[in-house]
């Protein structure tokens, strides 16, 4: 079950999207009145979906939606007025906030949240990419530093390191990362073949 926040300050607005988020599986979005309330609660938790209906009583309500996109990889859905929905739409779209223009139906809506959904979801699916190849790069780091380690104080040639460490991961059936963490740590030297 995901969790939105939805950031307007009218009575009547806020009842009426909460009933539609609701309505598309989020049931008891977190409220805000004000964009500061807002940043307070986006430091707090993590969300889903950010709901932004414009204007805000303390800043429009863009500026909000572009703090969220780039401090959070919660999906942005800004509501203005049609008036000033276009101008908004190309301020903020770049950074990945969508902006609906009111008044709007409630398939417009619905197909709004669902695209505001879709984009969470693969900021997500990003972000998971993103943390493995870091993790992967962290590993190649490892394995480089013991690597060069192993060559200036142990004299072995950088081919017989390479196989050393490969053998040693494969032998005792863990990573590359962990071999070279145990020669940093001087837990394991390989032993110089002539």
């Amino acid at each position: 079950m995901g969790r939105a926040l939805i950031v307007s300050a009218g009575t009547n607005s806020n009842e009426y999207l909460a009933r539609q988020m609701t309505a598309l599986g989020y049931p008891h979005p977190a409220m805000a009145a004000s964009g500061s309330e807002a940043r307070r609660l986006l430091d707090q938790a993590g969300f889903d979906l950010v709901i932004i209906n414009a204007p805000l009583p303390d800043e429009f309500g863009h500026e909000l939606g572009l703090f969220a996109a780039e401090h959070t990889l919660a999906g942005v859905l800004l509501l203005a007025k049609s008036e000033a929905a276009g101008s908004l739409g190309e301020k903020v779209e770049e950074y990945g906030v969508l902006t609906l223009a009111k008044p709007f139906s409630v398939t417009q809506f619905h197909q709004a949240v669902r695209m505001t959904k879709a984009c969470h979801q693969r900021l997500m699916i990003l972000e998971a990419k993103n943390d493995a190849l870091q993790k992967k790069l962290a590993q190649v780091r490892l394995v480089d530093r013991a690597k060069w380690y192993l060559i200036q104080n142990c004299g072995l040639a950088e081919e017989q390191v390479h196989r050393a460490i490969e053998k040693r991961a494969m032998d005792a059936r863990t990573t590359r990362g962990q071999v070279a963490q145990e020669i940093l740590d001087g837990r394991w030297v390989p032993e110089k073949q002539e």
